[in-house]
């Protein structure tokens, strides 16, 4: 499973139209090939700072199969006019969990 990290910049007073933009857009990357699960936590010291994290099953289904989707312009329309500067995205692989 990949992890894939980034780092949200919200333009400050657009966090409420962010927030219910993303509750659709969600919705989309959920239906995608590979998707395993989402979170989206905003941060306390700062309320125009988002973390998306989103687990795929490969890498590939995330930079190919979701980036160059149709699907994919629906997300960009709904989100990226939020973001400034424009997030960098970052994928990690585990290399310890809790043991069970």
């Amino acid at each position: 499973m990949i992890l894939e990290v980034a780092m949200l910049n919200v333009v400050p007073g657009r966090e409420e139209q962010f927030e219910a933009n993303f509750g659709e857009a969600q919705n989309i990357i959920v239906s995608m090939h590979g998707y395993v699960s989402h979170q989206l936590q905003r941060c306390l010291e700062d309320t125009s700072r988002y973390i998306l994290l989103v687990n795929w099953q490969t890498l590939e289904d995330h930079t190919v199969g979701f980036r160059e989707s149709d699907e994919y312009h629906q997300w960009r329309n709904l989100l990226h006019e939020f973001y400034d500067p424009f997030p960098e995205v970052l994928h990690f692989e585990s290399v310890y969990q809790n043991p069970e």
